[in-house]
This record gives structure tokens, C-alpha cells and sequence, in this order.
């Protein structure tokens, strides 16, 4: 089945090398989301990107950087692995709206608004109070859509997620038809932020089965 259609790994975070990229070749994966950044600044994330050129230009024959759809349907026919990126924070933008595009002209496709804890966007699902999105949240979730990034709501809280879906507009981002991704829903303690969304499952598929989403399971097992 992998040869003959389209599989994209969801996410991946690993030592990216070239006996790697083989591996990943020889499985017929056709496109991996790769996290390119956790907490780091827009300098910073800037460097991950000239890392990534040096292996794109060194594996060649193995990869290539996706931007767009079309791009994994070009890494399918010449035998390639296409490469897209994705943050697992808002700190790439540090706290200037535009450079929500100059990060998209980069090739990040995807950002999440927050990793566990409050952000300038949004609050994380380790946090005891969840004040949803804020005011920067909603104007970046705008502007993501406008230039086609994904909103990626994992390790968000709940009123954060929704509101988010409420917010966020446009569901063909230019990338992915999702307008937005929801993961990590977690078997963990009854007590944490997680387990409660986990929980409420049921409700929360009934709201996101009403928009266009990607949605990412995993357990972890005490």
C-alpha cells in the first residue's frame, strides 16, 4: 500500500541523518511533518531552517522540502521523501505578527499556539486556569490562515481548542485541506489537565466532527 499512495508520517522528532532518510525511503513513506522547533526564538528558528538546507542540498536524492501538496505529489513520482515543518510553540514569532508570513515563506506550514503552558496565544492544558485565546491569539490565527499555515492545537487546553476552531476560518490553507489539527489526547492520571480532555472525548468529537481537522491519537501506558 505504501508504494502506491500517498502516506504522510503525522510527526516526527529524531536524529535526522542520512541512514535515516534511507529508511525512511525504503518504507514508502511519501511526506514526514518534521518538528523543526520547540521553544526557540525567530533567530534561532532561522538556524534550524539553514540546518535543514544543508541536508536537503546533501540528500538530494533522498528528500526534498515540501510547500505545498503539490510538492509531496512531485516527492511520490521522483522516489523522494518530502519534508514539511511544523513548530510545537508559538516562540518562532516571538511577538510580532508579521513575521507569521516570513516563517511561512520559510516553509513552516504548521505552528502550534502553545506547548503545555501559556503562551502569548493561548493557554496550555497544564495550566490550572484556562483564559482561552487571547487577543494576539486571534489576530495570528487570522493571519495563519491567510498566508496557509496550520493551527496545530496540541498540548492546548480546552477552551483554547475550541474557540480556536470557532476562530479559525478558512479550511484549504494552501497546504492541507485541515484548517486545523487537534493531537494528543492522553490516557494519564484523572487528575491532569490531559486526562480531562480525554474524558470528554465523546463531546469532543462531536464538535470536531462539524469541521474540516486532522486529529492525532496516541496512548501512553502506565
Amino acid at each position: 500500500m505504501y508504494q502506491d499512495r500517498i502516506v504522510i508520517d503525522g510527526l516526527q522528532y529524531c536524529n535526522w541523518d542520512r541512514e535515516y532518510f534511507q529508511t525512511l525511503k525504503a518504507s514508502g513513506i511519501s511526506a514526514v511533518h518534521a518538528t523543526l522547533v520547540y521553544h526557540e526564538n525567530a533567530r534561532q528558528t532561522l538556524s534550524r531552517f539553514a540546518e535543514w538546507n544543508l541536508r536537503f542540498e546533501q540528500n538530494a536524492d533522498l528528500i526534498m522540502p515540501v510547500n505545498s501538496m503539490a510538492d509531496i505529489e512531485t516527492a511520490k513520482a521522483q522516489g523522494k521523501v518530502g519534508i514539511f515543518f511544523g513548530a510545537q510553540n508559538c516562540s518562532p514569532i516571538d511577538d510580532e505578527i508579521g513575521l507569521i508570513e516570513v516563517m511561512r515563506q520559510q516553509g513552516l506550514l504548521i505552528m502550534q499556539l502553545t506547548y503545555n503552558n501559556q503562551s502569548l496565544l493561548a493557554t496550555g492544558c497544564y495550566e490550572k486556569n484556562d483564559s482561552g485565546i487571547t487577543r494576539f491569539g486571534r489576530q495570528a490565527i487570522e493571519e495563519m490562515n491567510r498566508v496557509g499555515m496550520i493551527v496545530d492545537m496540541s498540548h492546548s487546553a480546552e477552551r483554547s481548542t475550541l474557540e480556536a476552531i470557532d476562530i479559525s476560518s478558512k479550511s484549504g490553507v494552501g497546504f492541507m485541506e485541515p484548517k486545523i489539527t487537534l493531537a494528543g489526547i492522553e490516557y494519564l492520571e484523572a487528575n491532569s489537565a490531559k486526562a480531562k480532555w480525554f474524558h470528554s472525548f465523546p463531546n469532543r468529537i462531536a464538535v470536531i466532527s462539524l469541521i474540516v481537522a486532522v486529529i492525532g491519537l496516541w496512548l501512553a501506558v502506565k
